[in-house]
């Protein structure tokens, strides 16, 4: 898989997609999205990580879908599967630095997050 989708990940086309799709997609997925981004963008990161987030990724970006996003509920269910099987590979890259990166763009983008303390 990771020659296949790594090929069609670019900066400029992952931000696009998020900027187009993050509230329809969900602060779920964003923040998965987010998180690979810069753990792929981390020195720490070796290569072998970084080719399973950036085919992840490819994926994600990519315009034809297993399941089109534009599907209401399941649309985005395929992309989050294909990035969770690359956080599965890659959880220690994943640092509080990466989280911390994801969450200063989240609350950009979304706002705070809800307090799930009720």
């Amino acid at each position: 898989m990771s020659d296949t989708y790594s090929k069609h990940y670019s900066e400029d086309g992952f931000r696009q997609k998020l900027v187009r799709h993050a509230k329809t997609a969900g602060r779920q997925v964003v923040e998965k999205a987010l998180w690979l981004h810069y753990a792929a963008r981390s020195p720490a990161t070796p290569r072998w990580a970084k080719a399973a987030i950036y085919a992840a990724l490819g994926y994600f970006i990519l315009p034809l879908d297993a399941i089109p996003d534009v599907t209401p509920l399941l649309g985005f269910s395929d992309d989050l599967s294909i990035m969770a099987t690359a956080l599965a590979a890659t959880a220690l890259y994943i640092t509080d630095d990466v989280k911390l990166q994801a969450r200063k763009t989240l609350t950009k983008w979304f706002g705070d997050a809800p307090d799930n303390t009720a």
